[in-house]
């Protein structure tokens, strides 16, 4: 299989490691707008929730801000939900015509993604509800504590004979059948050993994700990679893996639990 060098000279390569393990610099859009289409077998995104609004939570007992970055910071719903068609389309140019894709996010933007999926003809198989055993609790006293995160699962297109892996996915059940109701706990203090991503992903969430949707030898990309759980969940589990990130130091935090990963292998 040719690289993705060989297939797209112009893009900034951070990092690529044989073993499977990529990493694209840059704003996702131009990139994903840039690669060769039908190159993936599977997508897991985590795009921007538009949260970064000045806001203050409690995370391990103190007070802290809510702001990510710019990344996060919300030009108003019509620009947010533009963004999120864009940014689906051009996943869907690049998943195969048996791929899929996965979107995690909280009430405040995937009511967006699931609307721009619909909007795109993709074909929606499941929506995950992941309940957080630990979630921060509510400050304000005024709603309910968010303990739950919605990811949905979607073919490319309604002719999508997606992979699923249900046998594989009913053994890691106890014999039965997985329900859509995932209790997975956040991330805990020792998959921050290398440093700290603010939306990381537990690698149990991503693990379960790409053991079920995808095979070995598999492509999988990520088009907001953060600190690459998803990366590393692929590579666990015999996968290949691109991920985007315009920052370096995120990249530069992926490469060392990557690192880090491989060296626990040797």
């Amino acid at each position: 299989m040719q690289t993705l060098e060989q297939h797209d000279s112009d893009l900034d390569v951070y990092f690529d490691d044989p073993r499977g393990f990529t990493l694209l610099r840059g704003d996702s859009l131009e990139i994903l707008e840039q690669m060769e289409p039908e190159t993936f077998d599977m997508i897991f995104a985590d795009p921007p929730y538009f949260l970064s609004n000045g806001g203050m939570t409690c995370k391990n007992g103190r007070m802290v801000s809510v702001n990510k970055g710019r990344w996060d910071r919300s030009e108003g719903v019509q620009a947010n939900h533009e963004f999120n068609l864009r940014w689906l389309a051009a996943c869907q140019r690049l998943l195969k015509p048996n791929g899929s894709i996965w979107v995690s996010g909280t009430h405040h933007v995937i009511y967006s993604i699931g609307f721009a999926m619909q909007s795109l003809d993709y074909k929606i198989l499941n929506d995950i509800a992941w309940f957080k055993v630990n979630p921060p609790p509510n400050l304000s006293c005024r709603y309910f504590t968010h303990g739950t995160e919605t990811i949905i699962w979607a073919g490319r297109d309604s002719k999508t004979k997606h992979t699923f892996n249900y046998q594989t996915m009913k053994e890691e059940n106890g014999g039965k059948q997985m329900k859509n109701l995932w209790n997975i706990m956040s991330p805990r203090k020792a998959e921050k050993g290398f440093g700290k991503h603010p939306t990381q992903k537990p690698i149990k969430l991503l693990n379960r994700i790409i053991r079920a949707a995808s095979n070995p030898g598999d492509l999988i990309l990520d088009p907001f990679a953060g600190s690459s759980t998803t990366g590393l969940a692929a590579v666990e589990n015999g996968r290949r893996y691109v991920g985007i990130d315009q920052s370096d130091e995120y990249l530069e935090l992926s490469v060392r639990r990557f690192e880090g990963l491989s060296a626990q292998g040797e």
